[in-house]
């Protein structure tokens, strides 16, 4: 009795479910991930419009600045054409040989300089003396020492990535936690295991946030290092153009420069995410 009258329950509720108009494909749309791309974007795509209706209303010379269709209209020309695949690829190039190179010299220095205190004290005045000099102020020094060839623009890329990692990895080793090393050594672990098992998996955070920072330096400094005795690049390309009043294909390559940036930015932070994601869970317990 009990169970027929169980399942006459069951088969009006389900003829009550499917007499129910399906919902239809606008409200299956998940809108959180819009929604989040568009808080994302939409400070860019404010500027865009700005930059696109300002100079078509002549609220500025359009000489000086062009709408940004036109901009877009001269980059696609220049991707046509292969032109500015040419000087990406040198740009990359020198770029990514530069800031390997400095980060190779700037995170082992830093754990050196991190773990013995005394050095630290006694090379930072030299260090930060180093660090606020301008780097644009020095190419001229490059350029004597160096010549005007490839040797002078990845020595100052060089310069300009060591002092953001050098600095970050000093930072993240000399605040680890003291309860960890005190632990550590409790354990009769000898210097070099507690250097490489605690010290730097505890200092990563701060050493990738300087990797960030030196990525971002060695492709501001490579565009002043093309715009002066180069012959090709992303910088000399700008350069190039702003000589010859070929304003938009000028901010093509400005915006390909930027692009560029954000790409490498974005590359770091997930590099990031999943090397610290142990920094995440411990927050979250």
């Amino acid at each position: 009795m009990i169970e027929y009258v169980v399942s006459n329950f069951r088969r009006a509720y389900r003829a009550k479910w499917e007499a129910k108009p399906k919902p239809g494909w606008f409200s299956r749309i998940p809108l959180a991930p819009v929604v989040n791309i568009l808080e994302k974007t939409m400070g860019i795509i404010l500027v865009v419009l700005i930059w696109e209706l300002t100079p078509r209303l002549e609220l500025i010379d359009p000489f000086l600045l062009p709408p940004f269709s036109e901009v877009i209209h001269s980059l696609f020309n220049l991707v046509m054409t292969g032109e500015i695949f040419k000087h990406f690829s040198i740009s990359i190039t020198r770029s990514a040989a530069g800031f390997f190179i400095g980060i190779g010299i700037a995170i082992p220095l830093g754990i050196f300089m991190g773990w013995y205190s005394k050095l630290e004290e006694v090379v930072d005045p030299l260090v930060q003396a180093c660090r606020n000099s301008s780097v644009l102020a020095l190419y001229p020094v490059f350029l004597l020492l160096f010549g005007i060839g490839e040797v002078s623009k990845m020595a100052i890329i060089i310069w300009g990535t060591i002092w953001p990692s050098l600095l970050n990895t000093i930072s993240g080793v000399k605040n680890t936690d003291p309860l960890l090393i005190k632990a550590a050594r409790s354990m009769g672990v000898s210097k070099l295991t507690l250097l490489y098992k605690v010290i730097a998996p505890a200092a990563l955070p701060s050493i990738l946030t300087g990797v960030r920072l030196s990525a971002a330096s060695s492709i501001l400094v490579l565009v002043a290092a093309e715009m002066i005795g180069a012959n090709a690049g992303l910088g000399f390309m700008i350069f190039y153009f702003e000589e010859r009043y070929a304003v938009p294909e000028m901010y093509a390559g400005i915006i390909t420069m930027s692009l560029f940036g954000v790409t490498v930015n974005y590359l770091l932070v997930a590099l990031e995410k999943r090397l610290t994601g142990w920094k995440e869970k411990v927050a979250n317990e």
